[in-house]
């Protein structure tokens, strides 16, 4: 639970803090594959990464029902349970898409800088909690933050302003105590979803936004790089 003040930071998981999209887009191609529909192309594979997989596959055309359920369970197989991608981070080894995947260079660094200075971190994330947790335990990222919340395994929590709400619940987080908060992410779910919840929010280029979709969905602050992140966060809770 948050001490009063806090300043908290809520950090975005893919795209933001690990560079995802090898295991989210294979499993998601196995998904299509086995329902015997085509594969998106690369670029719309790439708008997978952010928004729930649900708002994804309907997207898609794969109609709300049997067919998306369906959809949804061939992702998570591969994508949380069926070690047949190769490991990026040990050759020779196969892994789920879950851990096909790597944290950004840079990122403990910052988280580090970030905890130091005394702000509560805390990853906020749209891909379902049960399958959040793990990832982060993998790459350490656990150990880095003071806790990782994501989305319901149902469609009972599956946007960002619905987590971000989760989180700030379960940290006891507080604006009348003087509690404030910025959204750290790299798509258009993260900043409205900040706006939504009346925090700001700081976009991130090394992600996997389209050109100009932090600026459209007005984005307080908008950095290239990751080691901008620590001096972004400071600007960000000065204004």
């Amino acid at each position: 639970m948050l001490s009063h003040p806090s300043r908290v930071v809520l950090l975005d998981l893919d795209g933001t803090l690990t560079k995802s999209d090898p295991g989210i887009i294979a499993s998601v191609t196995k998904a299509f594959e086995e329902l015997g529909r085509p594969v998106p192309d690369n670029d719309e594979l790439h708008r997978f990464i952010g928004p729930s997989i649900m708002e994804s596959f309907q997207r898609n055309g794969i109609p709300a029902g049997d067919e998306l359920d369906r959809a949804v369970r061939i992702y998570r197989h591969y994508y949380s349970d069926a070690a047949v991608f190769d490991d990026p981070n040990e050759p020779g080894n196969k892994v789920p898409g879950r851990l096909f995947n790597t944290v950004y260079s840079g990122i403990p660094e910052q988280l580090a800088k970030l905890r130091e200075a005394g702000y509560y971190l805390a990853i906020a994330t749209c891909k379902p909690e049960p399958q959040a947790i793990p990832v982060c335990e993998h790459f350490h990222l656990t150990g880095m933050v003071d806790g990782v919340y994501g989305a319901s395994m149902d469609t009972s929590r599956l946007d960002k302003d619905q987590v971000i709400r989760y989180c700030f619940e379960h940290i006891g987080y507080d604006e009348s105590a003087g509690d404030k908060a910025v959204m750290v992410g790299d798509r258009w779910t993260d900043m409205d979803g900040a706006m939504a919840t009346g925090i700001g929010s700081i976009g991130c280029r090394w992600g996997y936004a389209e050109p100009n979709e932090l600026e459209k969905h007005k984005a307080t602050l908008i950095i290239d790089t990751v080691d901008q992140l620590f001096d972004a966060v400071t600007k960000c809770f000065a204004d």
